[in-house]
């Protein structure tokens, strides 16, 4: 297995998906600080979490194309939509659903729902993530859709993140919790092994996703998904994601990589917008 010195953050290198190169991205970021009411009152993630996803929304139009994300953050945004909605403070709008579950939630919610193939331009999508470094690149997947939101997430006009502060990392891979990545089941160990192989470097370890009765946790699209646990974060994303990208069997990765529009994070002290 050839070095690692492919992580060297001099090289520029893209990852294999074309979309992802579509939008510019510039620097440095900047941020505009929202005060959150009732600071005398502990909040919990989860009211940091949906303040951070009815700040999103906030900017969906009428007529909008809309990509709904997966996880609890997005399930946050997804249950506002479907309030304006129902309200009459929100109309004239679809959704391209990124899960089994988001599909779910949204119909419940009398969300119109369309698909990419009949809908390949979205204007807004709006998604949680599990890590967010200070270039808004990220790391998502650890709730299993991450083929189907990079997909989404990829094509849209503009991708709102939402977050709470604990999400935050100085480098991807930084909070050595699971980098996902989603692989075919034919010879998953195989690729378990060239994995774990690719960043010795970085002290990674490899463990196949298992659900809760034990067995190999099965994506919404039939695929494994491997989760590598980095013991120091990667030095470029871009390069680590390429590379990932070059092995036979694997189908998607958990880096989103020049894609977020900006992110708006939730913390003890209020909302931010960061954007690039």
């Amino acid at each position: 297995m050839a070095s690692l010195s492919f992580l060297s953050s001099s090289h520029h290198l893209t990852l294999r998906t074309p979309s992802l190169t579509l939008r510019k991205i510039s620097s440095p970021r900047t941020s505009v600080s929202f005060s959150v009411k009732a600071q005398s009152v502990a909040l919990s993630q989860d009211d940091l979490k949906k303040l951070a996803a009815e700040k999103a929304v906030e900017a969906i139009k009428p007529g909008m194309v809309l990509g709904l994300g997966t996880g609890s953050t997005a399930a946050f945004a997804v249950d506002q939509i479907g309030k304006l909605l129902a309200s009459g403070q929100l109309h004239d709008i679809v959704g391209i659903p990124t899960s089994k579950r988001t599909e779910e939630q949204a119909r419940s919610l009398g969300i119109p729902l369309v698909a990419l193939d009949t809908h390949p331009r979205i204007d807004l999508a709006i998604d949680g993530a599990d890590e967010v470094d200070p270039n808004l690149d990220l790391v998502k997947g650890r709730g299993g859709a991450l083929l189907r939101e990079k997909m989404v997430e990829a094509v849209a006009e503009k991708f709102i993140v939402v977050a709470d502060d604990t999400k935050l990392v100085t480098g991807l891979g930084g909070s050595g919790l699971a980098m996902p990545v989603e692989v075919v089941q034919f010879c998953w160990k195989f690729n378990l092994i060239r994995l774990k192989d690719l960043f010795k470097e970085f002290g990674c370890d490899a463990k196949l996703r298992v659900g809760g009765d034990g067995e190999a946790y099965v994506t919404d699209n039939s695929n494994y998904i491997i989760d590598l646990y980095f013991k120091e974060p990667l030095k470029d994303g871009f390069a680590a994601g390429r590379e990932i990208g070059k092995l036979e069997g694997v189908v998607e990765h958990g880096l989103f990589l020049g894609m977020a529009t900006s992110v708006i994070i939730a913390g003890k002290n209020g909302v931010e917008v960061m954007t690039k």
